[in-house]
């Protein structure tokens, strides 16, 4: 027997109608909203403190290999920091406030914001690189936590995870490993 897909359309197009405020939200939306929103606001926290410790680093690189992991980081911090910005797009989306609050983004964040002597770019490189590494595990955990319940938001915490790993790989080439 074949699984046939039917939908009531006219129910759908009048629950639309009466709930247009809801925006994308929709009945249909499966997850818990508000703590879909905790989660993104931790991923915001987490991004723009990557994005921070990416961009002291790049600044702070010196020594003969200087031009290229600066490179490397300013490019990570740019992507980061788009991150942070698609991560609070679908809290706003999804109804919340996207928290930036510079108070509170240490502790929020899933990573640490950890600054190293100028000459040290082995360490700066092996710190961001634990960094990368704990956003994949953390990012994947929210993946799966997610599942089919919002569609939207897995599918958007996985090309960030796409571009963690990416971050990672990069970092791992510059050690040398």
């Amino acid at each position: 027997m074949v699984n046939q897909f039917e939908i009531d359309v006219k129910k759908i197009r009048e629950d639309a109608r009466a709930h247009m405020t809801s925006g994308p939200v929709t009945a249909t939306y499966e997850a818990d909203k508000s703590r879909v929103i905790d989660v993104l606001n931790t991923v915001i926290a987490t991004e723009v403190v990557c994005f921070l410790r990416y961009s002291q680093h790049a600044i702070a690189a010196t020594g003969i290999d200087r031009a290229q992991v600066a490179a490397e980081f300013t490019e990570h911090a740019q992507e980061e920091m788009q991150h942070g910005l698609r991560a609070a797009e679908r809290v706003s989306q999804l109804g919340g406030e996207p928290d930036f609050a510079p108070a509170t983004l240490a502790a929020r964040s899933h990573t640490e914001y950890v600054t190293t002597d100028e000459n040290d770019l082995q360490r700066m490189l092996s710190e961001n690189l634990v960094a990368e590494r704990i956003v994949i595990t953390t990012y994947q955990e929210i993946i799966r936590w997610i599942g089919s319940a919002d569609p939207t938001t897995r599918r958007l915490m996985e090309s960030i995870l796409e571009e963690e790993e990416e971050h990672a790989d990069d970092l791992l080439d510059l050690l040398g490993g």
